[in-house]
């Protein structure tokens, strides 16, 4: 079965670099826009949209526009910008998201980008009840023992304006404890990351957990790219159209679902009619066992020719 991402360290340094290519992938989104035409349209459940590091309600309005084009009543957090995790930050999010729950009656969406993510997760944690599905877009959710892998001027970035402690502050915060622990929240959670991030290691952004309901999202691009990503805002579509009660990991369909299909490894399945998936490698999956069979508590992952071609190049060295 797949794991959480294998990446071991900080983010390649060529990855780092190239962090700028954003302007190059927000140029390019309105070539992009048919793409989108097909995504999936809601059923007007409240969406909530949480900001990165650094960021506000101002860099998600690409997202936002997009999902209330296809039909959601979406909101962003209202906390101005968002600088480290805090308990003041984490105490009016887990209210507006009972408020937002108590005003529609009808249970919350919540999507966040990098450090969004991990207040979307802590806002799922305290209020499951609340929660129909929870999405992270480059977002560092698990947690290592040897502490936070993003590079040094991250660290730094955060330890001037968040906390002295740095990425570590909110790892060891007493209200961050239930993020520590192994993802068992009874809720869907769809974790979208890249390998070419240069901000978010993708051994943080992805998890371990019921395949039934958890699922980790390779997608190509850059970290501050994500947000207005066609891809990433595809999958995010797909995600949140999911029934109520009836969630299903990713499938793919349409001229959409081949372009994706050509960018990862196929490990995702097409939807009836779509064709057959390939079968995926005993070596790197292991035995396959029936989705949410006892003993299966691993995300999916999905894998990109990239990720083939590095694994033949350690074949090739091995030998």
């Amino acid at each position: 079965m797949a794991t959480r991402e294998p990446h071991v360290g900080t983010p390649h340094l060529i990855y780092q670099l190239i962090e700028p290519r954003v302007v190059f992938e927000m140029a390019a989104l309105p070539w992009l826009l048919p793409m989108l035409a097909g995504a999936p349209r809601g059923d007007g459940h409240p969406v909530l949209l949480l900001p990165g590091f650094m960021a506000d309600e101002g860099t998600l309005i690409v997202l936002k526009l997009f999902l209330e084009n296809r039909g959601y009543e979406v909101q962003t957090w209202g906390f101005g910008r968002n600088v480290g995790f805090s308990s003041r930050h984490a105490t009016a999010l887990v209210q507006k998201i009972r408020y937002l729950h108590h005003r529609s009656g009808r249970k919350v969406s919540l999507v966040g980008w990098s450090l969004g993510g991990l207040f979307a997760m802590f806002g799922a944690h305290e209020t499951p009840e609340c929660i129909r599905s929870l999405i992270t877009i480059g977002s560092p959710v698990t947690f290592d023992p040897a502490g936070s892998q993003s590079p040094p001027l991250v660290k730094a970035l955060y330890r001037l304006i968040a906390h002295p402690m740095g990425t570590a502050a909110h790892v060891t915060h007493l209200r961050a404890k239930n993020l520590r622990r192994p993802k068992v929240l009874p809720v869907p959670i769809s974790c979208i990351y890249s390998l070419t991030d240069g901000v978010v290691p993708p051994q943080e952004a992805t998890i371990d957990g019921d395949p039934a309901l958890h699922e980790n999202i390779r997608v190509p691009g850059s970290h501050l790219g994500m947000g207005f990503n066609p891809l990433v805002l595809r999958i995010v579509a797909d995600r949140l159209a999911q029934p109520e009660g009836r969630w299903q990991p990713l499938t793919t369909t349409g001229v959409s679902g081949r372009l994706y299909r050509w960018l990862t490894s196929g490990s995702v399945s097409p939807s009836p009619g779509a064709g057959p998936a390939p079968a995926p490698s005993p070596s790197a999956h292991g035995p396959a066992r029936a989705q949410g069979s006892p003993g299966t508590r691993r995300a999916r992952t999905v894998q990109t020719p990239r990720d083939r071609a590095s694994a033949r190049g350690r074949t090739s060295a091995t030998r």
